[in-house]
């Protein structure tokens, strides 16, 4: 029962940072560093904070599934029906996938081996913290306040890459986070901070659908019923908790910018630090 209880503490903390640009993995992985499972399989650990995006990413499939959903039904004058294609979606997944390629590189390579071999640690995670929050910002200040791309069907191929290679940052350096990677590309190129976040949500449907592929791969299916019902608790309440910042994110930056974020990253990152030469987290 305490494991359950662990299990609902996660899922909040995956549920509200995984669409802040404030770092999921950085900020589980200090969690984890004082609340940890108990009577647990090695290694679940390190699938349980991969796979219980699924909740976080299932709840942007529900609440933009209109705007990704490319196939319709519809009813012709006879009364027959026939199923028709959105172009316009299906060019939007084009630049999806284009954004993904950089992060799949990285798997295909072996580099995200080696990054969770070295940096996935609290010092590294706090330098992190502090130099995107820095970012955040720098780039605010300097930001104009038109934006080129003010809606997302008017984002190009060119952007999509130059974003999906911000997310290479996130990919290797723990602390970046995905989003605040994404989102920093995107302000940098003049893309508006509603579009920014946006893009950020749809390119997150196929990067952490296929982390947590492979994580379950790599992990095996041989779970427990103890481990199991970890693993579904935490999914469902990263759902819900996802559910209610991503409305919360898009709602505040229509009147905000990001720079509170940067803030928050700065002061977090010298806390964790103060913790690590304390001797209070190692």
């Amino acid at each position: 029962m305490l494991n359950i209880f662990k299990a609902i503490i996660f899922g909040i903390i995956e549920g509200i940072t995984e669409w802040l640009p404030i770092s999921s993995t950085g900020h589980l992985i200090l969690a984890e560093s004082f609340i940890k499972f108990e009577g647990l399989s090695e290694g679940f650990w390190d699938m349980f904070e991969v796979v219980i995006q699924l909740g976080a990413i299932l709840a942007v499939v529900v609440l933009y599934f209109k705007s990704i959903w490319p196939f319709k039904l519809e009813k012709s004058k006879n009364g027959s029906k026939s199923i028709t294609t959105d172009k316009q979606i299906l060019n939007l997944w084009g630049k999806i996938i284009v954004g993904c390629l950089p992060a799949v590189a990285i798997v295909l390579l072996g580099i995200d081996d080696f990054a969770d071999e070295h940096f996935y640690n609290p010092m590294c995670i706090a330098i992190m913290l502090i130099v995107v929050g820095v970012a955040f910002i720098v780039i605010e200040k300097m930001k104009r306040k038109d934006s080129k791309v003010n809606d997302i069907k008017d984002l190009t191929y060119k952007h999509a890459i130059i974003i999906g290679l911000f997310q290479l940052i996130a990919a290797i350096f723990p602390g970046t986070s995905r989003s605040g990677a994404t989102i920093i590309g995107a302000l940098l190129i003049g893309i508006s901070r509603t579009v920014s976040a946006e893009f950020t949500f749809y390119l997150a449907i196929p990067a952490m659908a296929g982390a947590s592929l492979l994580k379950i791969l790599k992990f095996g299916f041989g779970f427990t019923s103890a481990e199991l019902a970890v693993l579904l608790v935490g999914v469902i309440v990263s759902f819900v908790i996802s559910m209610l910042i991503i409305r919360f994110l898009m709602a505040y930056i229509k009147k905000h910018d990001f720079k509170v974020f940067g803030y928050y990253r700065i002061v977090l990152g010298i806390i964790v630090i103060a913790l690590l030469l304390a001797g209070v987290i190692s």
